[in-house]
């Protein structure tokens, strides 16, 4: 018989909560950016410096968030990405 997780049992979230509007920036480089485009595309890492500052303008299902950066928007785990 399976017991179900109680609430205090429940690991706790290693990602942070961001909102939409919230500036971040990349805690380290990945090894490709993806666009928040529509039909998305996967684009070199070097678009996006690790100080750079981006804002946070969708937060999306799965961990994904849409940060748009100086020479785009790109959609990153949130784990990936700290408050500024």
């Amino acid at each position: 018989m399976v017991e179900p997780i109680r609430s205090d049992d429940a690991p706790a979230a290693s990602t942070p909560e961001l909102a939409v509007g919230q500036r971040v920036s990349l805690r380290e480089r990945p090894a490709y950016l993806k666009t928040a485009d529509p039909m998305p595309m996967l684009r070199p890492p070097d678009l996006v410096d690790r100080d750079e500052v981006g804002q946070v303008v969708e937060v999306r299902a799965l961990g994904l968030v849409a940060v748009r950066f100086r020479r785009g928007s790109f959609l990153l785990a949130a784990g990936d990405l700290q408050p500024t």
